[in-house]
């Protein structure tokens, strides 16, 4: 049996949680609880056994939660799935944290803790020990508040549509009419896109100051001055600081942002059009028509299945049988969320795509990041312990950012000729783009949370003198309101604060990555395959190390990496 038999062939059954019990049930969901906690756990074997029994738990209570998330994103406009979301937030999730806190308390509390293999369980113990400082019985009704306001950003922001070439579209359908060659078109889409979103421009800030507002509160009651010291917590960064974070920003101040400006400079020039505006920014230098990668989304599955196995054969069977699975939801239609994920459906251990794709080169780009993370969870999806199945954000982005550069020299699967190199290009260039987008946004979040007491007018000055820090050269003349609003774009900001620093870091990872398998793609590949088996089981810097990457994110690191960049860039020129 090879490895695309064993995706959907192998079952994960439940050993410790009863067949019957129903995750969306309550009582059924308690009497579990309580079972767990009157076990003895005063012996290594019954710590460990019991370590595995917790997780199992939370394996099946995950994969109900991520089976209504799922359903509640693929349609925000159905009030059935709403409602069942909400409910899992309101009735089991707000309700399992106290239990699962009075549960971390016995781990860190057994005798039997100091008598566990220290490598083993380190990562483990260090983030029950973290869970256990932070918890707080009052934050529980503030966080499930947290999250139905999340629900209702994703819902106001799902039903962003508008009326244009006789029908409705999404506004991830009309972001493809940015590369139209024809500029009347381009700046006709562009601000009715524009225009719809400041519809809901009030709505989204008070969704925002309530936000900040329980964040803010959320930190106080667990101890914290600020949410940013929190949050750092929370999301478990023990390996680097919010000092690294904003010399990070500096680093991409001074090597990305030239570099980025240079490269929109000669495209005013190539374009003849000064000063450029935000519809002349995706569009061809040459006024070529845009790329088209794909038709349909069965083109797009057969066009990436070919890319997966030149990077690795069983990669490309992996992908295939997710295929056939239908474990995708690809297509952007009326009513879906926007964005794109990877869900992780924990008891049955298969991930889950959702993604918005209208037929740009972005979506390939898409598709071959969210099979990064796909690939990761299938690597891992056997550690016995549920923790060690997932792992840091800025590991998991280097499994899904890698993919995308490990899958660079194998785009002639979409392009020909001039295309391929067209394509290669607008990769690279949306690298440094989105660096110095990553550092816009890490950095207002810092103030944000440093200054959660901010008017409105406050955080848009301070939202526009990022903007001229990391921004491009493009002018906003006549549409200053909209260039007020950008960050109401970034779902992140809203559902995972202070989650997108992470992007940044992880691409410093998959660049190293990308000159490794330029060097030796066997290896790289390898190492990167063998990185992502580890899951969470090894500290960040081990995790790095193991796909023979550097764990760092200084200027030292960064500079060589643009500059590589930028050298592939002029060989692209001189191609397309």
């Amino acid at each position: 049996m090879n490895m695309s038999d064993r995706i959907r062939e192998k079952k994960y059954s439940r050993s410790f949680v009863p067949a019957s019990a129903d995750m969306g049930d309550w009582s059924g969901i308690e009497s579990i609880f309580d079972t767990l906690d009157s076990r003895e756990i005063d012996t290594v074997e019954q710590l460990q056994t019991w370590m595995v029994d917790c997780g199992e738990l939370a394996a099946c209570i995950s994969e109900e939660y991520h089976a209504r998330y799922v359903a509640m994103t693929c349609q925000t406009d159905d009030s059935d799935k709403e409602k069942a979301y909400l409910d899992f937030i309101e009735n089991i999730q707000e309700k399992c944290k106290p239990r699962w806190h009075r549960l971390n308390q016995r781990y860190v509390q057994s005798p039997a803790r100091d008598k566990l293999p220290v490598d083993q369980y380190r990562v483990y113990d260090r983030s029950k020990e973290t869970l256990v400082r932070l918890f707080r019985e009052e934050n529980v009704p503030l966080q499930t508040r947290d999250n139905t306001l999340d629900q209702k950003y994703q819902k106001l922001s799902g039903a962003m549509t508008v009326v244009y070439d006789g029908k409705e579209q999404t506004l991830q359908q009309m972001a493809r009419y940015q590369q139209e060659p024809d500029r009347a078109i381009r700046r006709d889409t562009w601000e009715r896109g524009a225009s719809r979103r400041l519809v809901d421009r009030d709505s989204l800030d008070e969704i925002f100051d309530e936000m900040i507002a329980l964040r803010t509160q959320m930190a106080r009651n667990a101890g914290f001055q600020e949410f940013r010291e929190y949050q750092f917590l929370v999301y478990e960064r023990f390996d680097y600081t919010p000092r690294d974070c904003l010399a990070f920003h500096d680093a991409i101040e001074k090597v990305v942002v030239p570099l980025n400006r240079r490269i929109q400079q000669e495209r005013s020039q190539s374009m003849g059009i000064s000063p450029l505006r935000p519809w002349d920014l995706a569009v061809d230098v040459r006024n070529r028509p845009p790329l088209k990668p794909f038709n349909t989304v069965s083109d797009l599955y057969r066009g990436c299945s070919r890319v997966f196995h030149q990077v690795d054969p069983e990669l490309g069977d992996q992908f295939d049988e997710m295929v056939q699975a239908g474990w995708l939801d690809t297509e952007s239609r009326k009513g879906k969320a926007p964005g794109g994920y990877q869900a992780t459906f924990h008891e049955t251990r298969h991930p889950f795509i959702f993604m918005n794709a209208v037929g740009v080169h972005r979506d390939v780009e898409t598709l071959l990041h969210e099979g990064g993370h796909a690939f990761h969870y299938l690597a891992c999806r056997d550690q016995a312990l549920f923790e060690y199945r997932q792992c840091s954000m800025e590991m998991a982005e280097v499994a899904s950012m890698g993919m995308e550069l490990l899958a660079y020299d194998h785009l002639g699967a979409f392009y020909r000729a001039d295309d391929l190199a067209r394509a290669k290009r607008e990769q690279l260039e949306g690298i440094i783009n989105t660096f110095c987008w990553i550092a816009t946004i890490d950095a207002y979040q810092h103030w944000l949370y440093l200054n959660p007491k901010h008017t409105r007018e406050e955080r848009t000055r301070f939202w526009i003198a990022l903007l001229e820090r990391f921004g491009g050269i493009e002018s906003w003349q006549g549409y200053e309101p909209i260039r007020e609003s950008l960050w109401q774009r970034q779902l992140h900001l809203f559902g995972v604060p202070f989650y997108y620093i992470e992007y940044g870091i992880a691409q410093v990872g998959a660049l190293q990555l990308w000159l490794n398998a330029r060097a030796d793609r066997r290896s790289a590949v390898r190492r990167y395959r063998d990185a992502l088996a580890l899951g969470g089981s090894r500290p960040l810097p081990e995790l790095w190390r193991a796909a023979d990457l550097r764990f760092d994110f200084s200027e030292a690191t960064l500079r060589p990496l643009v500059e590589a960049i930028e050298t592939e860039l002029k060989l692209l020129e001189s191609v397309c």
